[in-house]
């Protein structure tokens, strides 16, 4: 039966009282970003979660950074958005530099969203505060907890575990998540074959630091140098100082240490052209040098065991991207998850996790190769872009496409089969099927059934739930006979679906929202699966079906499947 609900929940369904370590239904292998997003998503779910890692305890190394905004509605979805932003500095503009003058500025927060800018806030304080979020929904990450071995049967995987003092337990779970890391045991032994090259030429040196120079320390603002065979990219940090990322060509493969705040400072001041520049340590010293390769997994499930985070896919840091889809995948992956493991929907939902999430990943592979203004240019290739740089960035309409770009929002899961685009004939306004439901400005009070005026906008995304569907169509259109005909073709799907009736803001909001005869159906993480007419009710009862019916969910094989093949 649908549940019409007439809230927005948060809490988990059950108990949230401290679990056994032996009853679990999913265990998360690796406690970072991605791997708490997911603990978190299941816990909200209702699913009993174990997470264990190796480390002693959550990290001081900085390491990531920024978090864009299709990650930050993710994040908010889960109930910590607001947490994270109160620990993070919002980035409203970058200077861009070249040859000792500034070239002009790129602004943020041009896209649609809550969170339209970039949120500055470091690895490391992102994992500390959803283990907080995770102990608070009644799991606690078992440190010093390595996995060793596991196996993967039709119902369960069981796996071996070695704990801080070398006492090995053997354990079992209906489900087991690798996000532990590009050397993962899980994708190891489920004989996943980890696709890709090591990436050449390229080192990134990176650390925190209070710089002494002209530009001063003006909160929310960063800076981008630009030199030949360098990139210099300055990100402002929460407690004060700034990120120093410097990708840059690699003279000498075989110089693996950390570098000094001394070697830092050189490479900063040659290639901002500032000799004097002095760099002082920030209260928690780090620096890094890193190389990369650009790695794809085959594929992301293996009957009970599925991967993600870096376990799944790693790629060099250009754009400061990486964790970010890591936490979308984890997003992607916890109600699919959850779905299954209720009986609400057949195992091939998960299959479709794996497709979208490595098409995903390919595709920003391909994209960052051609991000100029991070990666090194030699010579002739930097002047060439740094001639075009000024007007560029005068051009409203590209900073625009930058910013949705950089943002996230734009990316879409168009290819998947969980995707059917069947709208009205010539109804071409609003989002496709695959896209991401845009946050459209509505005058519905409560998002019921009836419409309610409103003195002041209410935001679509306030009114979606993690732990439901959405059925979303014009209030205009939403009379007795057509809800009578939704619920009807809802009826029997055993997951719950929220029908709403919302009326836009104006006539812009309305075109954003699409045609007033078309039915829009909003998957839990946000990405609509289903647009067709209203009148064709059949068109949604079906797709409900493909849901939960075994083996009736097309699967479409990416076209895209590994990131080193030809375009």
């Amino acid at each position: 039966m649908t549940r019409l609900d007439t809230g927005r929940d948060g809490d988990v369904d059950g108990e949230r009282s401290e679990e056994g370590v032996g009853d679990a239904d999913v265990c998360v292998v690796g406690a970072g970003p991605v791997g708490l997003t997911l603990a978190i998503g299941l816990r909200r779910l209702g699913l009993r979660v174990r997470i264990v890692d190796k480390a002693p305890a959550t990290k001081r190394e900085a390491r990531a950074l920024v978090l864009w905004a299709r990650a930050r509605e993710a994040l908010d979805a889960l109930g910590v958005g607001e947490t994270l932003r109160c620990h993070g500095v919002e980035l409203e503009a970058v200077t861009v530099h070249a040859r000792d003058r500034a070239l002009g500025e790129l602004t943020t927060g041009w896209t649609r969203s809550a969170h339209a800018r970039p949120l500055n806030i470091e690895q490391h304080d992102i994992e500390r505060l959803l283990s907080e979020e995770l102990a608070r929904l009644g799991t606690r990450v078992e440190w010093n907890t390595e996995l060793t071995d596991v196996k993967v049967h039709d119902d369960r995987a069981e796996f071996t575990l070695r704990d801080g003092d070398g006492t090995v337990e053997s354990a079992a779970a209906p489900w087991i998540v690798g996000c532990e890391g590009t050397a993962g045991v899980v994708r190891d032994r489920l004989g996943i074959p980890f696709e890709g090259r090591r990436r050449t030429g390229l080192q990134v040196v990176q650390g925190n630091a209070h710089p002494t120079w002209r530009l001063g320390e003006e909160p929310g603002r960063g800076h981008i140098f630009l030199a030949p065979h360098r990139s210099l990219l300055v990100f402002p940090l929460p407690g004060g100082g700034f990120r120093f990322f410097c990708f840059r060509d690699d003279p000498d493969p075989t110089l693996t240490a950390a570098p000094t705040i001394g070697e830092l400072r050189d490479l900063v001041a040659e290639t901002a052209l500032m000799p004097g520049l002095r760099l002082e340590p920030t209260e928690h010293l780090w620096l890094n040098r890193a190389r990369f390769s650009d790695r794809v997994a085959a594929r992301l499930r293996s009957g009970r065991g599925l991967l993600a985070g870096d376990a799944a896919h790693a790629w060099a840091p250009v754009g400061g991207h990486g964790m970010n889809v890591g936490i979308l995948g984890a997003h992607n992956l916890a109600w699919k998850l959850a779905a299954v493991h209720h009986g609400q929907a057949s195992e091939e939902l998960l299959d479709t996790y794996s497709d979208e999430q490595r098409l995903l990943a390919v595709r920003y592979i391909r994209e960052m190769r051609f991000n100029f203004m991070e990666l090194p240019l030699p010579p002739l290739g930097y002047r060439a872009f740094t001639a075009t740089v000024p007007a560029a960035l005068a051009r409203r309409g590209f900073q625009r496409r930058l910013d949705l770009r950089l943002s996230d929002l734009g990316r879409n899961h168009r290819d998947s089969s969980l995707s059917l685009h069947r709208p009205g004939r010539r109804h071409r306004a609003g989002p496709r099927a695959g896209d991401r439901m845009p946050d459209v400005a509505l005058t519905t009070g409560d998002g019921g059934e009836a419409t309610v005026r409103a003195t002041a906008a209410v935001r679509l995304h306030t009114l979606l739930g993690y732990e439901r569907w959405t059925l979303v169509l014009h209030a205009a259109r939403a009379d007795a006979g057509v809800l009578d005909a939704l619920r009807e073709a809802c009826d029997g799907f055993p997951a719950p679906v929220r029908v709403l009736p919302v009326t836009p803001w104006d006539a812009a909001e309305a075109r954003r929202l699409g045609h007033p005869d078309d039915l829009r159906l909003v998957r839990p993480d946000g990405y609509v699966g289903l647009v067709a007419p209203l009148a064709r009710t059949a068109l949604l009862r079906s797709y409900l079906a493909a849901l939960t019916a075994g083996g009736r969910i097309p699967v479409r094989q990416s076209q895209e499947p590994h990131p080193h093949r030809p375009h």
